[in-house]
């Protein structure tokens, strides 16, 4: 995180908004990625007069919004095939259905949460796509979403300043704590449809 810092803190301004952009859309293809910490460095910027708050924030919030969709539409196009086909064991097709039930019962809930579920951010637009959410709405969702938290993220780095660091351990923590509660969460419940879907195996044999 720091060498990306230096690296930004190194660029023209102008080159500052295009690595806000691309941040933004990596870390939603590629996580982990400390993208969050980067636009509230960004935010620091602006309070320092360096920076314009509105395009940080317009360029945060439509490369986190592109790369939601690119995981959209790779699991739109692949997700079935790869989940679906087999090459993990302990999902079942049965699964597969629950997932499109859960989503299409929830999905657009998650969608409205996703910026502020860190660790998860590509799995739910992966499963999004998956199971062929709205497309405008999946779109219009993911971003306000990304404009509610990085509007957060910019006002933090606005009000800290040169101690933008400060945030940058809650934001760890709250990635980690975020991350492990889902984890959990979706690890029990799949165990426990494995469980249940073995158990009705055995059954009808």
């Amino acid at each position: 995180m720091e060498d990306i810092v230096s690296f930004v803190t190194s660029l023209d301004p102008n080159y500052i908004y295009l690595a806000v952009f691309l941040i933004s859309y990596i870390e939603n293809v590629f996580p982990p990625f400390p993208s969050d910490v980067i636009i509230v460095f960004a935010g620091s910027l602006i309070g320092m007069g360096e920076n314009s708050a509105a395009i940080t924030l317009a360029l945060g919030t439509a490369g986190s919004t592109l790369g939601f969709m690119t995981m959209y539409y790779i699991g739109a196009s692949f997700g079935k095939k790869v989940i679906g086909g087999g090459k993990i064991k302990f999902i079942s097709p049965e699964m597969l259905n629950t997932v499109d039930r859960w989503f299409s019962k929830y999905g657009y809930s998650v969608i409205i949460a996703n910026r502020f579920l860190a660790g998860t951010r590509a799995v739910v637009s992966f499963f999004a796509g998956m199971a062929k959410m709205s497309l405008w709405k999946t779109t219009v969702l993911s971003l306000l979403s990304a404009l509610a938290w990085h509007s957060i993220l910019v006002y933090a780095g606005v009000k800290l300043g040169e101690n933008w660091r400060e945030i940058s351990g809650l934001l760890q923590n709250y990635s980690i704590a975020v991350t492990i509660i889902i984890t959990v969460v979706i690890v029990g419940y799949l165990l426990g449809k494995y469980v249940i879907f073995k158990k009705s195996e055995k059954e009808e044999s």
